[in-house]
Formats: structure tokens, sequence, C-alpha cells
């Protein structure tokens, strides 16, 4: 790691913290379709839509389905958190298919309009049910926001302890048609390091020592996911013949470089959660 990517996530990530600890529901909501959505900006680009108006009309379009999401869910008892529920249902499954999707490397690789609108599509199917189960997550009971960080930290920590893993260990690829840095070993230190992290910090949010176990299946799926998310986009940039998907972020790239792993991780913590009552 360059002495600038360290620097720049020391800034970021105690903004991250400070954000999901100390801002209500609402207020997160907005922050996180900001980030969001500016990961969804750079994925019209690597999509390849180049025309500017094309891009605001579907970052509008984006934005008018979270409104519609927020809306719907409002009721006179303060609201419901069902749709939000499905939204990372959704999420979960399109992340399954995506894996699918990395198996056949050349799908959509061409630049017809199908696989334009096919990609436009995986990037809605995307951020908008990592939005929802982020909500799900942060609006669930008095410790909703503990649990957010829980699943946030679980992916960091992967994304630290799979680097160290693989670049010290690292023998076996994972898909080096896709990505060719990732390895085996790395995916597999990602995951301890990222569990460790998360079982620690669900004791912060009221996790029993009964619940550890969960936890930990929880977590070990999310972070699995999670790599889907990042050779996704991995994927994306291949087709498109770029590095990175922005330079927003000195030493990270873009915003959708740092998020991608997350949106294919919240839904299936929030789903997880729920499934085995945590």
């Amino acid at each position: 790691m360059t002495r600038t990517r360290i620097a720049a996530a020391l800034v970021m990530a105690p903004v991250a913290i400070a954000a999901i600890w100390f801002l209500p529901t609402p207020w997160m909501m907005v922050a996180a379709a900001a980030v969001f959505l500016a990961g969804l900006w750079e994925w019209f680009d690597l999509a390849e839509v180049d025309d500017s108006l094309a891009k605001w009309v579907l970052l509008i379009a984006n934005l008018g389905l979270m409104v519609a999401i927020v809306w719907a869910s409002r009721s006179r008892e303060g609201g419901t958190l069902v749709l939000y529920q499905v939204g990372s249902l959704i999420g979960v499954i399109w992340w399954l298919v995506a894996l699918f999707w990395l198996g056949r490397y050349n799908f959509g690789s061409n630049h017809q309009s199908w696989a334009r609108a096919v990609k436009l599509a995986a990037g809605t199917l995307a951020v908008v049910p990592a939005w929802c189960a982020l909500t799900w997550l942060h609006a669930d009971g008095d410790n909703g926001h503990r649990w957010l960080l829980t699943s946030l930290a679980a992916v960091w920590a992967a994304d630290t302890g799979a680097y160290f893993a693989g670049r010290h260990l690292g023998r076996h690829k994972l898909a080096p048609r896709v990505s060719p840095n990732k390895t085996l070993e790395g995916l597999a230190g990602g995951v301890i390091v990222g569990t460790i992290v998360a079982l620690l910090f669900s004791l912060l949010a009221g996790a029993t020592t009964g619940d550890l176990p969960k936890v930990a299946l929880v977590a070990a799926a999310s972070i699995l996911v999670s790599v889907i998310g990042d050779l996704f986009e991995s994927l994306l940039k291949r087709h498109a013949g770029k590095k990175d998907s922005g330079t927003l972020i000195p030493g990270h790239g873009g915003v959708l470089d740092r998020i991608d792993a997350v949106l294919a991780a919240l839904p299936v913590f929030a789903l997880g959660k729920a499934l085995l009552g945590l």
C-alpha cells in the first residue's frame, strides 16, 4: 500500500464511521445515496455511456427509484422496512447471477447497445439494493448503526487481510483473467481477518457469546460475496479497457473502486442477520 493510499484511507475511514455513528437514519440514507450514486456515475463510464445528458437522465432515474422506495415506505405509524428488505433480497439474487457472469468472461464484452443496456441494469441492481440494505441495517433497532458498522468493518478488514495474505502467501490465482493479482490465499486471509473483526464489532453491537457462531457465518458469507462485487467491477473495467473507475480518491482510484465490495456485501449481511435472528 502506498503512502497516498494509506493517507486517503485514514481520512475516509473516520468520516464514514462518524457518519454511521452520529447521523440519524434519514440523513444516513441521504449520505449513502450520494456516495452510491457517485459510484453509479462511474459505472456508467464503464458501461461506455459517453453522453453527459444520458448519464444525468440515468442517474436521476436511479435517484427517483430511491425516492419512490422512501415515499412508499411511509405510513401513519412511522414507516415500514418491507421494501428495503425486498430490495436487499433482490440484491442477493443479483450477486449470485453476477457470479455466473464472471464465469463467462466474454458476455457483454462487445460494444453493442444490448451489452450496454445489460450493464446499466446491473448497475441499478448493484447500487439500489445495497442502499436498501444499508438503510435496513441502520434503522433496525437501537443498535442498528452498530450492526451497519460491523458489516462494513468486516469488508474493510477483509480487504486489508486479503492484500497482505495475497502479497506474502499468494500462490494460486483466484480469477487470473479478471483480476490477475487476486489469489486463493488472499481470499482465505481476507475471510479470516474480516470474520474476526466482525466478531469483535458484533459484541459492541450487542451480540452475545451464543450469537458469535451466527455472526461468523453471516460475516464470512458477506465477505465471500464482497469478492464477487470486487471481481465484477474488475470485469467491467477490463471490458472498458480502464485501470480504475475514476481518479477522485488519491491512491484509490474512483468511488466505485472503494465501494464495489461493499455493494455486494451489504445485502447479504442484512438478509443473513435477519434470517439468523441477530
